[in-house]
């Protein structure tokens, strides 16, 4: 068990009584309120404010695997070269978050969210309008991958560990990332439903006004920075935080394990409907196959966070990988029908990022919540790096052999090894953090 940390302070980032000089402009009052005394109003705010705008950008985000086929027959590139679009939005999605994260830890994530979820709606408006690689990569790889790493993990997370004492961050961050998974199990239907009634350019565009749907969301989560200069609680600046990050073995496995995460998680993304077409079933199939996947996450997303307090998290992840592992080789030497696929989506679901609370806390715990954005930002990184390998492999094994099988071998032993590189972390504070 973690220990107990009084609630009415704020961990790692402001004390109650700094000089009212530098109290952020505006989400001064949901601030305030926590520190007060932790006022669970305020605090489930700022929760499902980070929540929903996760499950608008990761909604949409992974809904776009169903319009591969028709962008394919739409502009006549070949699978590999649209997969190409997708995996760069990969690599993007995480190249932003450092540095999305480390201007949210300077001013705040509230601008920063401003300009993603706008980065979103149009990156994805635009995308029926392309017809080249490059305008695929511009639109879907640059300003819709950029807009939902602005928008992503690495500043919602932080924005919700700073409120929270530490025994208390586990739960908060499954939660934020249940939202994802929320997003992704309603908006795969919806998707699917529209490409069917209005046709696949008009559903994208669709898609592309829901995600104006967080805007609000700014507006709770706009003060939510660190303010430390004013506070005293930094102990090292965001270059000395890195460079500590990039000399600790624990963090280099930690993130050597997020990049398996990221190769499962995009090519699952990007390749689900076409595993399920591959397997001579219905489209609608790849749908709900797509849904379930998030709705399970969800399952797995709150039930990690409830875990995080209770066991090591290394182990925790551990545990993940492993089950991937199995699922995948279990699928391969199953009979490939509707229901068969509903479960494995089911379990992947349950999988899918549920590394993610673990993998935040470790950040946490390792150099408390100061410069978390910037951190788990760096993480996300090398997460997006597989998820590029991920998508883009996938496509390119697909046209080279007409089959995913390969690709899923890659995935058996890159799971068995993250299974294992996480076995010698250390759990253990790096920084000196505030009582």
């Amino acid at each position: 068990m973690n220990p107990e940390t009084p609630t009415t302070l704020l961990p790692d980032d402001v004390p109650p009584g700094r000089p009212k000089a530098h109290q952020p402009p505006a989400g001064a009052a949901t601030r305030a309120a926590v520190e007060r005394g932790g006022s669970r109003f305020a605090v489930w705010v700022v929760l499902l404010a980070a929540a929903g705008t996760f499950a608008l950008t990761m909604g949409v985000r992974q809904t776009m695997g169903l319009f591969l086929s028709s962008l394919n027959t739409a502009t006549g590139l070949g699978v590999g070269s649209i997969s190409l679009a997708f995996a760069f939005g990969q690599l993007w999605w995480g190249l932003t978050q450092p540095f999305a994260g480390a201007f949210a830890d300077r001013v705040g994530a509230g601008r920063v969210l401003l300009l993603g979820v706008m980065l979103v709606a149009l990156g994805t408006f635009i995308t029926p309008f392309m017809t080249t690689t490059v305008g695929l990569i511009f639109a879907i790889g640059v300003l819709a991958a950029g807009g939902a790493g602005m928008a992503g993990p690495a500043v919602l997370m932080a924005a919700t560990a700073r409120l929270l004492p530490a025994n208390k961050r586990g739960m908060a961050t499954g939660i934020v990332n249940a939202g994802g998974s929320f997003g992704q199990f309603v908006m795969a239907p919806i998707a699917g439903a529209l490409m069917v009634s209005v046709g696949w350019g008009n559903a994208m565009q669709v898609m592309a006004g829901l995600v104006l749907l967080a805007l609000p969301a700014a507006f709770f989560l706009q003060g939510n920075n660190v303010q430390a200069a004013a506070s005293g609680a930094k102990t090292m600046g965001t270059g000395e935080a890195v460079r500590l990050a990039l000399r600790t073995p624990s963090f280099l496995l930690l993130a050597a394990g997020f990049f398996v995460c990221g190769f499962h998680v995009a090519f699952l993304a990007t390749h689900l409907p076409g595993v399920v077409a591959s397997c001579g079933l219905p489209t609608q199939w790849g749908a709900w196959a797509l849904g379930i996947l998030g709705l399970f996450n969800i399952v797995g997303s709150i039930a990690m966070g409830w875990a995080v307090g209770r066991w090591r998290m290394k182990s925790l992840l551990s545990l993940v990988y492993s089950v991937r592992a199995i699922a995948v080789l279990v699928f391969l030497l199953a009979p490939k029908t509707g229901p068969v696929v509903l479960v494995f989506a089911a379990v992947m679901g349950v999988s899918f990022l549920s590394t993610v609370p673990p993998t935040a806390g470790l950040v946490a715990k390792f150099f408390g919540t100061a410069h978390m954005a910037t951190l788990f930002g760096l993480v996300m990184l090398t997460h997006q790096v597989g998820g590029f390998l991920g998508a883009f492999l996938g496509g390119k094994i697909f046209d080279a052999t007409g089959s995913y099988n390969w690709v899923w071998y890659i995935d058996i032993v890159l799971a068995v090894g993250a299974a294992l590189i996480h076995l010698p972390i250390k759990e253990a504070k790096l920084v000196p953090q505030p009582a």
